[in-house]
């Protein structure tokens, strides 16, 4: 017997800081569901300092106008990709490539419960610890500010395994 059930994960990307924020995941995503994710999204952008400014989205028929119409009375304009063009949001694009080469190509996940603790945990490490090349190799969100190392290289290094050891943290002892 073949017991196989596609999961599919809602997630934003923020184009400066690369910060990605999960909203959900389900085996139906309908347009209900989507809205809802965006609703709650939304409640958290009043906390932000600075205003979201635009929302690219791609043109999947689930993304219908009531989802919009939540993030334009934000004051968001939301830009949608043009048809058959994956490049056209890119940085969306590297996330899903990462986050398949680093972790969901080598684990079996079991269930939907299964499958969102391995993404807390690995946007957690996306967040606050893995370095991205646009942000000068810094996290989106670094836990402390950078610290020098000594010239004599005496700095102790401390490594913490994450999803059983597929993914590893490495921070300067205090």
């Amino acid at each position: 017997m073949r017991f196989e059930t596609r999961l599919y994960v809602l997630f934003f990307i923020e184009l400066g800081s690369r910060r990605v924020r999960v909203a959900g995941c389900t085996p139906n995503p309908s347009a209900p569901w989507i809205i809802q994710q965006a609703r709650q999204l939304s409640w958290t952008l009043a906390d932000r300092p600075e205003p979201i400014r635009f929302l690219i989205r791609d043109r999947d028929q689930k993304f219908t106008d009531r989802f919009d119409d939540i993030f334009r009375s934000d004051g968001i304009e939301v830009v949608r990709t043009p048809f058959r063009a994956p490049q056209a949001n890119g940085v969306a694009e590297r996330f899903v490539r990462t986050a398949r080469s680093e972790c969901f190509d080598r684990l079996l996940i079991l269930n939907q419960p299964h499958l969102e603790r391995i993404l807390d945990v690995f946007v957690d490490h996306y967040n606050r610890h893995r370095p991205h090349r646009a942000l000068s190799l810094a996290p989106p969100e670094p836990r402390r500010p950078a610290s020098t190392v000594s010239a004599c290289g005496d700095a102790r290094v401390l490594r913490r395994d994450r999803l059983g050891g597929l993914v590893h943290e490495y921070e300067l002892a205090a």
